[in-house]
């Protein structure tokens, strides 16, 4: 009886301790906010938009397909549209298709470099409702590939400088402006601008990137809008897993083809998932939107020491975003056999993406799947892939001016630190500072952010115009 009572204690005691936690898991108090007044010229942005999206700097793997013209283009069209900019910063081609002004501030001690792309993915004109490189505008919405990914944000930078450069505007550090004309593709554009200033002694206190959004609907039990800026990225690996045999013809199989066999390796590696992890932004993530969810959620993310298994299991069963924060996440994309249905293949393959989270690595992951495989006969090879970046400082100036700066154009919303599951060029500044944070400066719909890289990609008027106004905001405090 005594060890009944005991064990009901103990009981007790755990409810108890889990419910206080959860009560006292709430968000901590900001500081009202008062957005100052900006006014922007719309019919400026509107047009340098358009042109824009109508240079088609669509980026290839096999360089030989692309249109230089309209890369040179796209230059001219920079200094005809930024005088002010360009008589007062400095601009410097770098690679094969970098671009990098240098604006120099009072000081030198604390650079900034804001970053985007300007090359797009190719497009399926067949697809598109409307031409996918005229820049037309209906109900206030325009048209066009690049619109969200990222000339938008490229437009938002150098329409943001300009103003404030033409009004008199000195910065207080210097600011550097990364452009890279194929990112699309890992190119190795923006690796050149990172080397090139590694070799000058300059380590950037701010690097700014695409990454999160202002978005709604995202976490569990929380109904607010959330400003998610990515502080870190899961790494990227494509590895290719090969079989050979005799062939021969199909009217003579043997009992197990290697198309069967590879086909089981699929299976298992589908079945064994990696284990979860709770990485330092993901822990971030739900220490600060955590305290915003309903009392069931509070539950969990107050009490992650004893709950983390659970959301692990909510996770696995939700899928998509929520699972891919928790662990590295394998999807096989690439099948092939034999050529014609009546031939054994001599050789068959399948090619596997992964995105590495936190404590795997290249290797870590590859020596997994081998393990979960149980076939010696199937050669894995890679293919290509990087580890994960660092996770960068949110205890330093920087963040706390982008938090501003959001939280002044975005009233309401949430500014939260998250794990960016893409992949991004501000990846190579990692090994330059600790300080690069991934965020895309427009509030956008789960619509919206699906047009991402798909057909008939398209953007507010208003979405481009807010763009503007919030780089105003933080340039003027970098």
């Amino acid at each position: 009886m005594l060890i009944l009572y005991i064990i009901l204690s103990l009981l007790a005691l755990f409810v108890l301790t889990v419910v206080i936690r959860a009560l006292n898991f709430k968000p901590s108090k900001q500081s009202p906010v008062t957005p100052s007044e900006i006014s922007v010229d719309r019919q400026k942005i509107i047009s340098d938009m358009v042109d824009m999206i109508r240079c088609k700097t669509v980026s290839y793997m096999d360089n030989s397909l692309e249109d230089a013209k309209e890369f040179e283009k796209f230059h001219n069209l920079l200094k005809d549209r930024f005088p002010c900019i360009h008589k007062k910063a400095s601009l410097e081609k770098v690679g094969r298709n970098g671009l990098l002004y240098t604006l120099k501030g009072k000081s030198d001690k604390a650079p900034s470099v804001l970053m985007a792309h300007y090359d797009v993915v190719p497009v399926n004109e067949d697809k598109w409702s409307k031409p996918a490189f005229e820049g037309i505008i209906e109900d206030g919405v325009l048209w066009g590939r690049g619109t969200l990914d990222t000339k938008g944000t490229l437009l938002g930078i150098m329409e943001a400088l300009e103003q404030l450069l033409c009004d008199g505007f000195e910065p207080k550090n210097d600011i550097y402006l990364s452009f890279s004309g194929e990112e699309e593709i890992n190119g190795a554009s923006c690796v050149a601008i990172v080397d090139l200033l590694e070799e000058r002694g300059i380590k950037p206190e701010f690097v700014f990137d695409e990454g999160g959004a202002v978005v709604q609907n995202v976490f569990p039990g929380v109904k607010e809008e959330c400003a998610l800026i990515g502080i870190a990225e899961k790494g990227g690996v494509n590895l290719k897993f090969e079989m050979t045999s005799k062939g021969g013809h199909a009217s003579t199989p043997p009992p197990h083809t290697i198309l069967g066999s590879l086909a089981k390796a699929v299976t298992r590696i589908e079945k064994k998932p990696f284990k979860y992890q709770l990485a330092p932004p993901a822990v971030k993530m739900f220490n600060t939107l955590g305290r915003h969810s309903s009392f069931a959620y509070r539950l969990i993310f107050a009490n992650l020491w004893c709950f983390a298994p659970l959301l692990d299991l909510i996770c696995k069963m939700s899928g998509g975003e929520l699972n891919a924060l928790m662990r590295t996440t394998t999807a096989v994309t690439r099948m092939q056999g034999s050529d014609a249905y009546n031939v054994l293949p001599p050789t068959a393959f399948f090619g596997v993406n992964m995105r590495l989270l936190h404590n795997d690595t290249i290797d870590s992951a590859t020596a997994y799947l081998k393990k979960v495989v149980k076939n010696d006969d199937i050669k894995i090879s890679l293919v290509d892939g990087w580890n994960p970046s660092i996770s960068s400082s949110t205890d330093c100036e920087g963040w706390e001016i982008l938090k501003q700066a959001i939280s002044e154009t975005w009233q309401g919303a949430i500014v939260s630190p998250y794990q960016m599951l893409a992949c991004s060029d501000s990846r190579h500044y990692c090994r330059i500072t600790d300080k690069v944070y991934r965020f895309s400066a427009m509030r956008l719909s789960k619509e919206e952010r699906s047009l991402i890289h798909a057909n008939d990609e398209r953007v507010p008027i208003e979405t481009l115009l807010t763009t503007v106004k919030f780089y105003i905001r933080l340039i003027k405090n970098l």
